[in-house]
């Protein structure tokens, strides 16, 4: 201020402005130039040379932080990063400058982290690597595994750097050059530092045996040829004592497993040792140095866990070595915190993947149970995962936490519902289907109807495969009709025709209590106890149903001792149909159906013959190419009273066995057709496919006759 005070009062010809470039180095450089008065506050902050430049970078990495978060807007930090970038390429042109270039890679790496390209500095780290400084070093080494992969050619001239490191006295200068090469080794480097990297791991510092162990895995999953080389240090880490060395030497064992199985049988008589180290860890006293949640090592207790799994698979032996340890880390690890958590998910995965005795199965099983009764959704989710991948080797164990499963699927969490759902099937037989699709069903009322879809199709899977009884079935799939109708699968409606085609005991009853629905759907019948939920497939099975058996509707035939009695007339019926016929809200595929079941009606009830042939005739001109074919079609068949009943005669029973072989995939058409009938075989035609697809071409639900 004093200076342009005084640069004011000077004559106008004496008067120069410098050209200062704020730095916040030590290394402050001013570049002074006469320039004209108006010029001066103009230029007063723009660098004059790149030596310049370079100085208006060489303030520290928490100062480019500052500037790059200070930006209102992307053009503002771009703009930024651009000063910067042009700035560290002049540095790296001119050398090092005052020993600042681990300062200027720093930045190189913050810069990369906000994704920009900083190729330019990739030789910089080298520089670094090869520096004598510690520092330096470190720095190098960082921006060597953060700005560069192993696909770089850049890498090839680090190698011997690197080499160098590794047989340095200094353990932190052979601490970085190894967890640089476990993290950024290519196949070259591999087999290049192969050799010191196996020196290195019976080092007698811990510090280096566990980097060199660490190391060990990149360089086998480089080069796995130089398996045979690493064996027998490998397995020395395994007695060692310190907690670092045998982390680092679990994970390299297990890696070796895990690649190369044929090596497990080797590592087994290390199974002993192993369990010796998690009992130390079990019953050891408090230790400040390793306890995490209460726990002593938990890391390390995880670890020996995956690899005694690996080790006890398909070995009876090696299994009941490990069976005491195993249940007593079950029993006695604390689930209060995470940690404890964690180590008893661990065991419960090597419990079940060893060859272990029933009992220890059921404690892990229990284990998970408790999980379940947790707050934490990820808990919950991680006991339902793993429920799901065991309840195949002891589904009796599973069935124990029942209940708190089905609970899962109405948690507001989709993922745990969706996991729940997944188990729930794979727990249901004949002996809990009653239960299980009562509690599923009430459920789907209320659940996301995004969620609905799949639990309806899961629900009529199970109802189908396993019921108990016939009437069962039919209640059942009638009821998720009723509550979920637009969600139940096509399949699921087809097999209940199936189904009551091959029940003749069953057949008034079904009559009535479907048409008891249709009605309370399409608003005829207020008495239902239970709202029905209009939908298109409950539309058509009801009308499908109605056409086949329309006569019983009228008559107490094949009534069952608690069915409630129902009173109609042939008006009523047909009444009920043309409610449907005549709804705007139904698909064109519904009206086929009830055009199919009016002309049924008019064989089974002969006193509304004239008004269902008059009902068809109305849609002879739908808008509907279907719906207008199949009345034209069907008004065709009052014009020849002499083979009308024949042709509306019911169906014949459909072949169970053929639909279900379809189902699966098989081709069951062929022999349905067989046992329907020499004549539909002979003409060619597909009896099972006429039956069941008479809504249309497309494939859809059955629609009779």
């Amino acid at each position: 201020s004093k200076r342009r005070r005084a640069a004011a009062a000077a004559p106008r010809s004496a008067q120069t402005s410098v050209a200062h470039i704020p730095t916040q180095g030590p290394e402050v450089r001013a570049c002074a130039a006469p320039v004209a008065p108006e010029e001066g506050e103009r230029r007063r902050r723009r660098p004059c040379s790149p030596f310049s430049r370079a100085a208006a970078m060489s303030g520290k990495l928490r100062d480019l932080i500052r500037a790059v978060r200070a930006c209102k807007t992307a053009a503002q930090e771009r703009e930024t990063i651009a000063k910067e970038c042009a700035a560290l390429r002049a540095a790296f042109k001119g050398g090092d400058d005052g020993g600042v270039r681990h300062r200027n890679v720093a930045k190189l790496m913050y810069i990369h982290m906000l994704g920009y390209p900083t190729h330019f500095g990739q030789m910089e780290c080298v520089k670094l690597i090869a520096s004598g400084s510690y520092p330096d070093k470190r720095i190098g080494y960082l921006a060597l595994m953060v700005l560069l992969d192993e696909r770089q050619e850049v890498l090839m001239l680090v190698t011997n750097s690197m080499k160098n490191d590794l047989l340095s006295s200094n353990q932190f200068v052979v601490g970085l050059s190894l967890t640089a090469l476990g993290n950024i080794c290519s196949t070259e480097m591999a087999r290049d530092l192969a050799p010191e990297v196996e020196k290195l791991m019976g080092s007698p510092n811990s510090f280096v045996r566990k980097k060199a162990a660490l190391a060990a895995v990149r360089v086998l999953r480089r080069v796995p040829e130089l398996l045979d080389d690493f064996l027998a240090p490998a397995a020395k880490l395994l007695d060692d004592r310190h907690h670092g060395v045998l982390i680092s030497g679990v994970t390299l064992v297990t890696e070796l497993c895990e690649a190369h199985p044929k090596m497990v049988p080797l590592f087994r008589k290390k199974v002993t040792a192993l369990v010796r180290v998690l009992k130390n860890l079990v019953s050891s006293n408090y230790s400040a140095e390793h306890d995490c949640g209460g726990l002593n090592d938990p890391f390390l207790q995880v670890k020996v866990l995956r690899l005694l799994r690996i080790l006890g698979q398909g070995d009876s032996d090696a299994s009941d070595h490990m069976s005491d340890i195993l249940a007593q880390v079950a029993t006695n690890t604390n689930t209060g915190k995470n940690a404890g958590n964690a180590v008893l998910y661990e065991c419960v995965m090597t419990i079940m993947g060893v060859e272990a005795i029933g009992g220890l199965r059921v404690l892990a099983i229990n284990v998970l149970g408790k999980f379940l009764q947790k707050n934490d959704n990820n808990i919950r989710y991680v006991a339902l995962n793993t429920l799901a991948k065991v309840v195949s080797v002891d589904t009796q164990a599973v069935q124990r936490h029942r209940a708190m499963i089905v609970g899962c699927v109405k948690d507001s969490d989709v993922s745990i519902r969706r996991r729940a759902l997944e188990l729930v099937y794979s727990l249901v037989n004949e002996n809990n289907i009653t239960v299980l699709a009562k509690e599923l069903i009430d459920y789907l009322t209320v659940s996301d109807v995004e969620f609905r879809a799949n639990l309806a199709s899961k629900i009529g899977t199970l109802v189908e495969k396993f019921a108990p009884e016939r009437r069962w079935h039919l209640d059942t799939t009638r009821h998720l009709l009723e509550q979920a109708g637009e969600h139940v699968s096509e399949s699921t409606c087809r097999s209940l025709v199936v189904l009551v085609t091959n029940a003749a005991e069953l057949q008034g009853y079904a009559a009535r209590t479907f048409y008891t629905s249709l009605a309370a759907a399409v608003g005829g019948d207020d008495g239902q106890a239970v709202k029905v939920v209009k939908s298109d497939q409950l539309l058509q099975v009801g009308l499908w149903i109605a056409g086949e058996f329309g006569e019983l509707l009228l008559t107490r035939e094949g009534e069952l001792p608690d069915e409630e009695p129902i009173t109609l007339t042939e008006a009523d019926v047909v009444d009920t149909v043309e409610s449907v016929l005549r709804d705007p809200a139904v698909l064109p595929e519904t009206r086929v159906y009830a055009l199919t079941a009016l002309v049924k009606l008019s064989g089974r009830l002969p006193g509304q013959a004239a008004r269902c042939a008059a009902l068809i005739a109305e849609f002879r001109r739908s808008a509907s190419l279907e719906v207008q074919s199949r009345a034209v079609e069907y008004g065709k068949i009052f014009d020849h009273a002499a083979i009308a009943p024949q042709l509306l005669e019911r169906m014949p029973p459909l072949d169970a066995a053929a639909w279900a072989a379809k189902r699966e995939g098989g081709d069951g058409r062929a022999a349905a057709a067989a046992d329907l009938g020499g004549a539909a075989a002979a003409g060619g035609g597909d009896l099972m496919g006429d039956l069941l697809d008479m809504g249309g071409d497309n494939g859809a639900a059955p629609a009779g006759g």
